[in-house]
């Protein structure tokens, strides 16, 4: 089992560093505005999108193996008011609660693979709680690229495979130019 659950967290780390580097790449392509802005007044925002992520990394992963995962002084529902905020203090935000996610991972053992963790007082394993973090990541972050999309428009630079370059990529790939 170490074998596996060592394997398990080394690609944990890696899933989810490709996650926060999607997320980056919303980042760097969006101006203030476009961070800002909100489609409706009940629609979230890049900006709130991250607010949000960095409320519940702090608390999932900060004294993770130790406390609940859904902490006392997090205010949840204050993550979805539009931060009054810059951005570089949304990167910060962003680069925060990543290290906190990321060191927490990182610092795990394979013997913590299966040890219990409760979230909002529910009994999970820690594979399981990190399977279901990293699916809450990819679902946000995958409304900030879409978001980042729109906006942008031809401005956009794709994260990703860009239309009709599958023929170029895939060769790339398979040669060991390009890591996912």
């Amino acid at each position: 089992m170490t074998d596996a659950a060592e394997s398990f967290l080394k690609h944990a780390v890696a899933r989810m560093q490709a996650v926060k580097a999607l997320g980056d790449g919303v980042l760097s392509q969006v101006t203030q505005d476009e961070l800002f802005r909100q489609t409706d007044p009940e629609a979230n925002s890049i900006a709130i999108i991250v607010r949000h992520l960095h409320g519940n990394m702090l608390s999932r992963w900060t004294d993770f193996l130790a406390s609940d995962g859904e902490k006392e002084s997090r205010k949840r529902d204050l993550e979805f008011e539009q931060p009054e905020q810059s951005l570089e203090s949304v990167r910060s935000l962003w680069e925060s609660g990543w290290k906190c996610t990321l060191d927490a991972i990182g610092g795990l053992q394979a013997g913590d693979v299966l040890k219990l963790v409760e979230i909002r007082g529910q009994p999970l394993s820690v594979m399981e709680a990190i399977m279901r973090q990293l699916a809450h990541y990819s679902y946000h972050t995958g409304q900030m690229v879409t978001l980042a999309r729109e906006q942008l428009g031809a401005r956009w630079q794709t994260l990703s495979i860009a239309r009709g370059k599958s023929k170029d990529y895939v060769p790339r790939q398979r040669a060991g130019g390009i890591k996912e």
